[in-house]
């Protein structure tokens, strides 16, 4: 087995999910109704795996559990789809990195996958507004998600609702995650089809290293 270089991927990471607003997993508690069923996407701006450039590269998860992810009482089933602009060499690395194998945070989370239902390559479209105002991902005729900034009465103009090191952050410690509602969602694929509207989403950047 070949040895893990360094590596390094930074971006942008949104879900939008079936729990009520905001959802508790967030917090390190049991989701909504106790299942929780949602689309993930990742957006590297930034990213080397050894000299292997990654930068601008996306990928998407569906996935579904039920009980509290974070305290071993569940598993989740997940189904991802990869960019289609990433080439050989690219793909493994990515590959490597998500599927837990090439350490860092990532590892961490993929312990936490019961069921990886598939993988496939598909153009995909993500967006999130410099302003942080609203986030999109989109793969033609099999994925939808948008979301808009939660706002209501006492929110000053321009400011987002943010959470300071949320205890269940799924990209990892110290980041802040702002909070928002879906526009529109709907997922096929891996038998972890799904749509739904006024669902929690939220934003959170990552900054990953490894394999240490």
């Amino acid at each position: 087995m070949n040895a893990v270089p360094q590596w390094r991927l930074a971006g942008d990471w949104f879900d939008i999910c079936s729990c009520d607003i905001p959802c508790p997993c967030e917090f390190a508690q049991r989701p909504t109704g106790n299942h929780c069923q949602g689309v993930l996407a990742w957006h590297v701006r930034e990213g080397q795996y050894g000299d292997l450039k990654l930068d601008g590269l996306t990928l998407v998860a569906l996935g579904e559990f039920e009980g509290n992810l974070w305290a071993g009482e569940a598993k989740a089933v997940m189904g991802m789809y990869l960019d289609e602009k990433a080439n050989e060499r690219q793909r493994e690395a990515l590959q490597a990195i998500f599927g837990g194998h090439a350490g860092g945070w990532p590892a961490g989370f993929a312990a936490n996958i019961g069921e990886m239902r598939g993988m496939e390559f598909v153009p995909i479209t993500f967006e999130v507004a410099g302003d942080l105002a609203t986030w999109r991902v989109e793969i033609p005729g099999l994925v939808v998600g948008r979301a808009e900034a939660l706002s209501g009465p006492t929110t000053p103009p321009g400011k987002r609702v943010q959470t300071i090191n949320p205890p269940g952050s799924e990209v990892g410690p110290g980041q802040v995650a702002t909070w928002g509602r879906s526009v529109e969602v709907s997922t096929k694929g891996f038998g972890l089809d799904w749509t739904g509207t006024a669902r929690s989403s939220k934003h959170i950047p990552f900054d990953w290293t490894g394999p240490n």
